[in-house]
C-alpha cells in the first residue's frame, strides 16, 4: 500500500526530490521496468499489442482508437493518461514523473518531447528533480520536434509549430511557434 511519502506520489503532487532522497533508487528501478516493456512495444508492428503494452506501461486502458507509431520512449509511464482517438507518431519521448495528460483527438507528430521533469537552476541544487504536470487539451496538434516543458497546458484546438519549445501555457484556439514559443495567430 502506498503511503503519503511514496516518492512517485510526492512527484505527482509536485514535490522537489533531492539527490540524496532515500527512495531515489526507486525512480531508476521503475524506469528499468518500463524499459523492458518498451523493448517489446518498440519491436511490435501489431497495433493491438502496442496498445496492450502501453496500457500496462501507463497502468490505464488505452482505447482501441489510439494509434502509436513506435518507437516510443517513456521513463515511467504510470503518470501518463491518454484519451481517445489520439495519434502519436514515430520517436516521441515522454518523461512523465510530473504527469502527462493527453485528451481526446490530439495529434502528436514525430520526435515530440513531453518533458514533465527538470532540474533547478542553482548549481548546488542541479541534481534535484523538479516536476510540472503537462496537459494537452482536446483536438490539439503538436508539430514535429516540438518540446513541451514542465507545467505547460496546451489549450483546446491549439497548434504547436514544428520545432517549438513551449515553456508557457498555450491558450485555446491559437498557433504558437519559435524558441521560446510565442503566439503566432488565432484560429478562427
Amino acid at each position: 500500500m502506498k503511503t503519503a511519502t511514496d516518492i512517485f506520489e510526492r512527484l505527482r503532487n509536485g514535490a522537489i526530490i533531492s539527490s540524496d532522497d532515500p527512495d531515489g533508487y526507486k525512480l531508476r528501478e521503475a524506469s528499468y521496468a518500463t524499459k523492458k516493456m518498451l523493448v517489446q512495444i518498440n519491436n511490435s508492428a501489431d497495433p493491438a499489442e502496442i496498445r496492450d503494452l502501453l496500457s500496462r506501461i501507463t497502468n490505464s486502458e488505452i482505447d482501441e482508437s489510439v494509434a502509436v507509431f513506435t518507437p516510443l520512449y517513456i521513463n515511467y509511464g504510470k503518470h501518463t493518461r491518454i484519451g481517445k482517438n489520439v495519434f502519436i507518431n514515430f520517436g516521441c519521448t515522454f518523461l512523465d514523473l510530473g504527469g502527462i495528460t493527453i485528451e481526446d483527438n490530439v495529434q502528436i507528430a514525430p520526435q515530440v518531447c513531453l518533458l514533465s521533469e527538470g532540474h533547478p537552476v542553482a548549481p548546488e541544487n542541479r541534481h534535484y528533480l523538479t516536476v510540472g504536470h503537462i496537459h494537452i487539451k482536446k483536438n490539439a496538434w503538436i508539430g514535429a520536434n516540438a518540446t513541451i516543458l514542465p507545467g505547460v497546458t496546451i489549450g483546446e484546438n491549439a497548434i504547436v509549430a514544428a520545432g517549438a519549445v513551449v515553456s508557457k501555457d498555450v491558450p485555446d484556439n491559437t498557433i504558437v511557434g519559435g524558441i521560446p514559443a510565442k503566439i503566432l495567430k488565432s484560429i478562427e
